[in-house]
């Protein structure tokens, strides 16, 4: 045998070898559990879950305003972007330099136009699917959207995943089933079945579009800044969905007045998320945010066992705590994504100078082999 060894040594060095291969393809090769549970990831799974939460603040609204009989999707997402405009939009306006609203909309007003087409209508879709199928269809369908945002930001953002994004993923999804499992147990099955499959059409539908309007926003964070992406999306979402509610607005006037406080959680909701995602992308991807408000149901559900009167299952736990743990494996291992060429407008976002240097740090020492514990500090 070669340098003297045994048959049982060499067993094992070529054990040590099929293992440290398989390390590499997964990502964690030179990683250790305490340079991945760091307090910066558990930062970000803090600021996933504050997501959810406004999420569910959203759902909560949404069913109170269906059980008062007020079906005004487009009219709940207009508040949301005139807030985005009133704010976003008028520090764009005031504004000097290159970086203006002018110089913005000349060279790039088609770019936006696109991303608020999809925001709108994936909003407005999705409210629409209530009224054809039914809530587990709608839970199970819209995780689509993950699949979806992985593919564009493969093609378009160039982003790189290894085998443990993908095993996190699977493990995110499975707590989705796990919830879905327990409405059934619990009888919770909710909403309309009068015409499933253009139901699912239409969750389907809106899942393509999040995935196309999350891809830009993960583009324009990182490589401009937040106050442009969140400018540009309150001055063409509050066009558009001014445009094709305006017919609406005058019929349904005097439900709106009723109803008026639950369209300020709704509004106020929407525009915390709006304004607080952007930094959640900034700092993991659109992909991790949108498996963090995989629990945005499951706060729905904890809502509604004291406000609807749901029942309780011990299964929801257990899928609280299957997608938090997807969700730690997804971070813990840091994705690959090319710096582009084009300069961030650092000054009109105080936090992205120490995001633009981790990034650096990111890029630059990604095939150094002593630095892997900064890497995944600097990614996180």
């Amino acid at each position: 045998f070669p340098l003297g060894l045994s048959p049982k040594e060499m067993e094992g060095r070529a054990q040590e070898r099929l293992w440290g291969k398989w390390k590499v393809v997964c990502g964690l090769h030179n990683y250790n559990i305490r340079d991945v549970f760091t307090w910066q990831l558990l930062k970000t799974v803090a600021m996933g879950q504050v997501l959810s939460l406004l999420i569910c603040g959203t759902a909560v609204s949404c069913q109170y305003l269906a059980e008062a009989k007020v079906e005004t999707p487009m009219l709940q997402s207009f508040l949301n972007y005139a807030l985005l405009l009133l704010v976003y939009t008028t520090i764009l306006i005031t504004r000097k330099g290159e970086r203006n609203i002018v110089q913005i909309l000349k060279t790039k007003w088609w770019k936006y136009l696109v991303m608020g087409v999809a925001d709108v209508e994936a909003n407005y879709v999705v409210v629409r699917a209530y009224q054809f199928t039914t809530l587990t269809s709608i839970q199970l369908l819209d995780c689509f959207v993950i699949p979806v945002l992985m593919l564009l930001s493969w093609m378009f953002l160039k982003t790189r995943y290894r085998l443990v994004h993908f095993v996190a993923v699977a493990v995110c999804l499975l707590g989705v089933g796990t919830m879905v499992g327990a409405d059934i147990v619990a009888g919770r099955e909710q909403g309309s079945s009068s015409d499933v499959l253009l139901g699912d059409g239409l969750v389907l539908l809106s899942a393509v579009l999040y995935a196309v309007s999350n891809m830009c926003q993960e583009y324009t964070v990182k490589n401009l800044s937040r106050v442009e992406f969140l400018g540009m999306m309150g001055l063409f979402g509050t066009i558009i969905s001014v445009s094709l509610s305006f017919h609406l607005l005058c019929h349904r006037l005097c439900h709106v007045f009723a109803a008026a406080m639950l369209f300020a959680v709704y509004a106020l909701c929407m525009y915390a998320l709006y304004s607080f995602m952007p930094v959640v992308v900034k700092l993991t991807s659109a992909t991790a945010v949108n498996l963090s408000l995989l629990t945005a149901d499951l706060f729905s559900l904890f809502c509604g066992l004291f406000l609807f009167h749901y029942k309780f299952s011990a299964l929801y736990i257990v899928s609280f705590v299957i997608i938090t743990v997807g969700f730690i494996m997804f971070n813990a291992v840091p994705t690959y994504t090319p710096l582009t060429d084009e300069p961030a407008d650092h000054s009109a976002d105080p936090a992205s100078r120490s995001a633009s240097a981790a990034t650096h740090l990111l890029t630059a020492d990604r095939e150094s082999p002593g630095t892997e514990a900064v890497i995944a500090v600097a990614a996180l």
